[in-house]
């Protein structure tokens, strides 16, 4: 029962190794051009339907409340699209002569552009007892990804406001009319994204097999995965040391938002944004690969240290009591 139980709580990340199964044994069915069409249903269909989704459980009133936190918020945004890329990029100019596959090396630049999600990230987050430290999605990303991209600059941008942002647009102005519906019923949003990206993570492996030139070597694989665990730990440990410094003005709360939310990357947001940016590539999946790592990574590292984080943060807030003078 308890393997049901966990199975269950765990369904998306057992989809996915469903999914990347289902595409190794019968690739045809999600190719361009196959019987699924994912060059309409994924690239159009799915992509809008995610962020539509996205724009109808987006709480505006929530963000706009959160937006007072704004040195908070600065220091996320900074950290997540300048230093987190930054630093990925610097690191990979050392790891690119070593014989670590090319395309994931790539995939891994592309996870440092990616914005936190705000699904697990404030879960986590809420999970302490912090504050949420929400991210709006930003179009910086785009410098970033399209740069080994073979699409034009012009066709993301035009994809992006088709799939994206009319979408998320749209699903904002329903939400006004039927919020009243919504918080009574509370809908499954998040299992509903959850479903449609698993759709396109299917398609997007069987590109993949169905091309006998691509090869993933073990090696790289474990390299890519020791990585990624690094990374996220090291940048964890990072920005705990920058927010608690005395003359941060970070309370504890806060600390724990930039904890989760700043090291934290978007599987939702990321795969449809790779599949625009780099639509029709034949490493796509390849280049999936780390931001498919990551995304159970960060929740298993974060789910083991949420105890000990709130462990911490309950003990300086105590501290910050007991050393306040009464007044």
């Amino acid at each position: 029962m308890r393997l049901l139980e966990r199975l269950r709580k765990e369904w998306f990340m057992v989809g996915i190794v469903l999914a990347i199964a289902g595409a190794k044994l019968e690739p045809s069915i999600g190719v361009n051009g196959g019987p699924l069409k994912p060059e309409i249903t994924v690239s159009y269909i799915a992509v809008a339907t995610i962020f539509f989704n996205s724009g109808l459980s987006l709480k505006t009133e929530e963000l706009t409340s959160a937006l007072v936190h704004i040195r908070l918020h600065l220091f996320i945004q900074i950290f997540t699209l300048a230093f987190f890329p930054a630093a990925i990029w610097l690191f990979l100019q050392l790891l690119s002569i070593t014989p670590i596959n090319e395309w994931l090396l790539k995939g891994l630049q592309t996870v440092g552009c990616m914005p936190p999600p705000v699904s697990s990230a404030v879960i986590l987050t809420k999970a302490v007892g912090g504050n949420e430290g929400i991210v709006i999605t930003p179009l910086l990303l785009l410098l970033f990804l399209s740069s080994s991209s073979s699409v034009p600059f012009t066709s993301i941008f035009s994809q992006l406001s088709v799939t994206v942002v009319v979408p998320l647009i749209i699903g904002q102005i329903v939400r006004r009319y039927i919020k009243d519906w919504l918080e009574r019923t509370k809908p499954p949003f998040g299992a509903v994204s959850s479903s449609v990206l698993l759709m396109i993570i299917y398609t997007t492996f069987c590109g993949t097999f169905s091309n006998p030139n691509i090869d993933l070597d073990k090696f790289s694989l474990v390299v890519i995965l020791f990585i990624i665990f690094s990374i996220q730990l090291g940048f964890m440990l990072l920005t705990f040391i920058f927010s608690t410094r005395n003359n941060s003005g970070f309370t504890p709360a806060d600390t724990v938002a930039i904890i989760f939310c700043s090291t934290h990357k978007s599987l939702t947001l990321g795969i449809p944004m790779l599949k625009i940016v780099f639509a029709g590539h034949e490493h796509l999946s390849l280049i999936s690969v780390p931001l498919l790592i990551y995304h159970p990574v960060q929740i298993l590292l974060g789910s083991v240290l949420v105890p000990t984080i709130k462990s911490w943060m309950v003990s300086r807030q105590k501290g910050v009591k007991l050393t306040r003078p009464i007044v």
